[in-house]
């Protein structure tokens, strides 16, 4: 048995970790109360008494929290931005390639990738690594997600009585296109140049899916939806929680529509290839709270304590 401690058990992230561990059968959670939320020495000191600590805090709170841990033993997994594109820290897709899962696996150290990060490196990385998707392609990522995704205080705008008018519409944001999960993206993915990434928040409360537009005339090959298709199937063929839907457009609709919901309460991603010989979307939907967070922090937890991989997550 495992003691684990989730520091800023009280905020989204940390109360949907905490969900999973009350059901994970290898760990004993370490609790604190809420009126010592903030005391550092008792965070402190239970850090140190645990085999592995998540920490679920603003980043400057995350870069302070790993200097309480004052031993060798305790493993640490980051949900913040702090540590996302340090050398020093694991990243914490085990799928990103055949090495990742035994870094994560090997690492006192692991951050977990941001939600919309993980859907586009997920659908654009193996491409990129071989060579299909030039590292200098003008990548352009469109991404919607639930309003959960913006944490405690969006949640609460989003679900008070006397909601604003302007939340029942879809909203752009991070404008300034300097998004804070683009520096991992281009970090996992191997692109040279930052892609125009739109996120946009939604009224509902989970679920996200990214669209990412290719031009087969620019692709190494000129490659159709079907090469891309296969060549993903193919790369993620052993993966339990990313799978390559190959199957009729038509089967994969509802009315014509795509269900961004359809991976919610999981910790699946999956990838799609939709297009014809001149145009190519590329798509990938999960649970921004499960695969784009909390799931994959958990499944990350189980390979540092070398717990099978899919425990507490199916």
């Amino acid at each position: 048995m495992f003691n684990v401690y989730v520091d800023g058990q009280y905020g989204t992230t940390g109360l949907k970790i905490q969900e999973y561990l009350s059901k994970h059968e290898n760990v004993e959670l370490l609790t604190i109360d809420y009126e010592k939320r903030r005391d550092l020495q008792t965070r402190k000191k239970y850090m140190n008494e645990a085999d592995l600590v998540f920490l679920c805090l603003p980043d400057q709170a995350a870069r302070e929290a790993v200097k309480l841990v004052e031993n060798n033993k305790t493993k640490i997994i980051d949900a913040s931005t702090a540590h996302r594109t340090n050398d020093d820290w694991a990243y914490g897709i085990p799928e990103l390639d055949p090495q990742q899962r035994e870094k994560i696996r090997n690492s006192k150290r692991v951050s977990v990738p941001g939600c919309h990060a993980t859907a586009s490196i997920l659908a654009l990385a193996p491409l990129v690594n071989k060579g299909i998707v030039p590292s200098d392609y003008p990548v352009s990522i469109f991404s919607v997600t639930g309003y959960s995704g913006g944490g405690k205080d969006t949640i609460a705008r989003y679900e008070t009585s006397n909601r604003k008018t302007y939340l029942e519409i879809p909203r752009h944001y991070a404008l300034n296109l300097n998004h804070k999960h683009l520096p991992e993206i281009m970090k996992y993915t191997g692109l040279k140049d930052k892609p125009l990434f739109t996120p946009i928040i939604c009224n509902y409360y989970k679920g996200l899916a990214v669209s990412i537009p290719l031009f087969p005339k620019y692709l190494t090959g000129n490659k159709s939806p079907e090469d891309i298709r296969d060549f993903l199937e193919d790369y993620y063929s052993e993966e339990r929680f990313v799978k390559v839907i190959n199957s009729d457009n038509e089967r994969l609709l509802e009315d014509g529509t795509f269900d961004i919901t359809g991976c919610n309460d999981t910790n699946r991603a999956d990838i799609f290839v939709f297009g014809s010989s001149e145009r190519i979307q590329l798509m990938a939907r999960l649970d921004n709270l499960g695969k784009g967070a909390s799931g994959a922090a958990i499944q990350c937890m189980n390979l540092m304590l070398n717990i099978p991989e899919e425990t507490g997550l199916v």
